[in-house]
This record gives structure tokens, sequence and C-alpha cells, in this order.
């Protein structure tokens, strides 16, 4: 069993270094062909996005440091 996963973060000098908002992954497996795993990554992409975005827009995530408070 394989993985497809995406992050949502805040941006900060590092790359991909800043505080996380969002993960999740899906599982993939030997049958997916080139294309059906291209369409989930940019679906567990877009679903991370917008649960990050939800989620910052209504002003329940705080920074902390290099962490985030998520409520």
């Amino acid at each position: 069993m394989k993985i497809i996963g995406a992050t949502a973060h805040f941006v900060n000098n590092d790359l991909d270094e800043g505080p996380i908002i969002m993960q999740d992954v899906i599982n993939v497996d030997h049958t997916y062909t080139a294309d059906e795993m291209m369409r989930a990554g940019r679906d567990v992409e877009k679903n991370v996005l917008s649960r990050a975005l939800y989620r910052v827009l209504a002003q329940r995530v705080f920074v902390y440091g290099n962490r985030t408070v998520i409520f």
C-alpha cells in the first residue's frame, strides 16, 4: 500500500518549513495508473487547501513560534 499526501502551511523564508495548518493522506495501490494518481493527488491537495483556508479565514488558526494552534 502506498499513500499520497498534501500539506498546507504558512510561508516563511525556508522552503516548505512554515507552520503547518492542515495535512491529509489517501491510500493508493498498484492498480492506479499515472493519470489516476495525478487526479488523486490533485483531489487531496484541493481538500487540504480548502480546509486550511476555511480555518484561517474563520480565524481558527493561530501561529505560536513556528507552530500552529487550531481551534
